[in-house]
């Protein structure tokens, strides 16, 4: 039975054959995996950042201590993992995806057109480095000034600050250097992802180093494995961590209209 079920299986795929396209191997394929890649992991960081935001803190404030030392290490510990790990792939691919397939194709167009020799390495090393300096000083905000956290509203002023600062800086990077003899080859995708995927990168910094080394202290110190947590980790974590959740907003809307829906920063739509 099982070999008369298979000898009209070729029959049946062909029928297909109309509706169904193979990625090719050299060009569709290594991009469909890594956006798939991005997308995987994304749902997964993003989804347990909301979470942790949405759903868990307000439902810790009603734990005491004795249900938080039986639950919270073994939940908290099993959904920080796929966080912060979920958070390293998005990161990782995403750059990959960002530098070799949108920035490249701009940098390439910018070069074949004018005629011009454009740095490419070192236009995406510089949009890189660009959001690690801008977390350090958050860093230091949230570590060393005690009083800027302390009212959420007063940090949260700081902080559009800060990063709508980045975001000029990032814009002023990418548009000058994509300007060739008055034209401006930068696209609304390489503009609108090189302003997220910052914010993208800032929520990684976030995660592994402020959130995940606070939280490991603390649910250490819950579990009775560790010392007892500095009495400032708690609000430190809870701040990156509600960081990360406004700012996963305007990154999710950067990537929704990269695509050319609604040019935000340029008028080339590529």
């Amino acid at each position: 039975m099982l070999i008369e079920s298979t000898v009209h299986l070729p029959i049946s795929l062909a029928a297909f054959q109309s509706y169904f396209h193979a990625p090719t191997v050299d060009l569709e394929l290594p991009k469909i995996i890594l956006r798939w890649l991005h997308f995987v992991a994304g749902i997964t960081w993003i989804g347990l950042l909301y979470f942790f935001n949405l759903v868990n803190v307000p439902f810790q404030k009603g734990l005491d201590a004795d249900t938080k030392k039986k639950v919270n290490p073994d939940l908290l510990g099993r959904a920080l993992w796929y966080f912060r790990w979920g958070a390293l792939v998005t990161v990782l691919v995403g750059l990959a995806y960002y530098i070799m397939y949108i920035l490249k194709a701009d940098v390439t167009n910018a070069q074949t057109l004018a005629h011009v020799d454009i740095n490419g390495k070192m236009l995406a090393l510089v949009w890189f480095a660009i959001p690690i300096v801008f977390f350090l000083v958050e860093y230091l905000i949230i570590n060393k000034s005690p009083v800027l956290i302390k009212d959420g509203r007063v940090f949260a002023v700081v902080a559009v600050v800060l990063f709508a600062v980045m975001s000029f800086v990032i814009l002023k990077w990418l548009g000058t250097k994509l300007t060739v003899n008055g034209e401006n080859f930068a696209s609304n995708k390489t503009l609108s992802i090189g302003v997220g995927g910052a914010y993208g990168i800032v929520m990684l910094l976030n995660v592994w180093g402020i959130i995940w080394p606070n939280n490991k202290r603390i649910l250490a110190a819950t579990a009775g494995t560790g010392p007892a947590a500095p009495p400032e980790f708690p609000r430190q974590a809870f701040i990156a961590s509600r960081t990360n959740a406004w700012l996963s907003l305007p990154l999710l809307l950067l990537m929704a209209t990269s695509h050319g829906d609604w040019l935000i920063f340029s008028g080339r739509s590529g």
